[in-house]
C-alpha cells in the first residue's frame, strides 16, 4: 500500500508542535499534565493507603491487646442492631441500616485509635526518651524540643521542654524526688532569658506525684492560656539561645522511643 503524502505532511506539523511544546515546557521549568500526574503517583507510591495504615494500626494494637478484634466487632454489631431496630420501628429499616454502617465504622476507628495510643505508650514506657516521645504527639499550638534540654549525666535523668500559650512546660524523666535539682537549674536558665513566662513542671511516671505518659498531653491542655500566639514565637526566639551545641547523652535516643503520630490519630 502506497503511503499518502498528504497525510504525512498533515501529521508532521503536529509532531513538531508537540516536540516544541515539550521542549518549551522544559525550558520554562514547568511540568506537563502527564508529568505532574507521574510525580504525584511517585510521591504516593512510598506511602501506604488509608486501609493499609488501619491494618498496621490494628496489627500493632493486637500485640498488646489481643481482644481488640472482638471489641471492634461487638461495637459494630451493637450499633448496627440499634439502627436496624430504629428503622424497623419507623418502617424504613434499609435507610437506617445504611446510615448505621458509617456510624459503626467511625466508632470502630475512634476506639482503635485510643487503644493504639494506649498500646504505643505501653511499648515505650520505661525507655529513655519516653517523655519526649509523649510530647511529640502534641498537635498545633505547641513548640516541642526533640532533644532533652537538661540532663543529669550520672543518673540519666532528663528534662524535656515544650512551649505553648500556657507558657513553658518542663517534663522530667526520673524519680520525682531526684529530678528537683534538674528542674531548678532549668528554671534558672529560663528566668534569665524569659523572666515573666510561667513555667509548669510535669514529672512523668507512675509513682506518687507523677503523671503517666498517656496523660501528659491531657494535663498540659488543661493549663490556662497566659500568652498570645505572637508572644509564644517571641519567647521561642529567646529560648533558641539555650542549649546550643548540647550533646545527646549516651543511651538516650528519643527518635527510637517516638510513637507514630499519624497512627495514633487513626489517619
Amino acid at each position: 500500500m502506497v503511503p499518502n503524502p498528504g497525510a504525512t505532511r498533515a501529521t508532521t506539523p503536529k509532531i513538531n508542535e508537540e516536540i516544541n511544546v515539550s521542549s518549551q515546557s522544559a525550558k520554562n521549568g514547568k511540568l506537563t499534565r502527564e508529568e505532574k500526574r507521574a510525580e504525584k503517583r511517585k510521591k504516593k507510591g512510598d506511602k501506604p493507603g488509608y486501609f493499609a495504615q488501619m491494618k498496621q494500626l490494628f496489627t500493632m494494637t493486637r500485640k498488646s491487646d489481643p481482644n481488640i478484634g472482638w471489641i471492634l466487632l461487638t461495637v459494630a454489631l451493637v450499633i448496627l442492631l440499634v439502627f436496624l431496630l430504629v428503622g424497623v420501628l419507623l418502617n424504613n429499616w434499609i435507610t437506617w441500616l445504611i446510615i448505621g454502617v458509617p456510624v459503626a465504622a467511625l466508632a470502630c476507628v475512634i476506639i482503635l485509635s485510643r487503644r493504639a495510643e494506649r498500646a504505643a505508650f505501653g511499648q515505650i514506657e520505661g525507655q529513655p526518651g519516653a517523655a519526649g516521645a509523649a510530647l511529640s504527639t502534641l498537635r498545633r499550638g505547641w513548640i516541642v524540643e526533640e532533644q532533652p534540654v537538661a540532663v543529669n549525666p550520672r543518673t540519666q535523668d532528663l528534662a524535656f521542654r515544650a512551649l505553648g500559650r500556657p507558657g513553658v512546660v518542663l517534663v522530667t524523666e526520673g524519680p520525682a524526688s531526684r529530678v528537683n535539682s534538674l528542674v531548678a537549674q532549668e528554671k534558672k536558665k529560663l528566668n534569665r532569658v524569659a523572666p515573666n513566662v510561667p513555667v509548669h513542671v510535669i514529672k512523668s511516671g507512675n509513682g506518687e506525684g507523677q503523671v503517666p505518659l498517656k496523660k501528659i498531653t491531657k494535663t498540659m491542655k488543661k493549663y490556662p492560656k497566659n500568652l498570645t500566639q505572637q508572644e509564644v514565637h517571641a519567647v521561642n526566639n529567646r529560648l533558641a539561645s539555650l542549649n546550643k551545641g548540647m550533646p545527646m547523652p549516651k543511651g538516650v535516643d528519643p527518635m527510637k522511643a517516638r510513637p507514630d503520630r499519624k497512627g495514633l490519630r487513626g489517619r
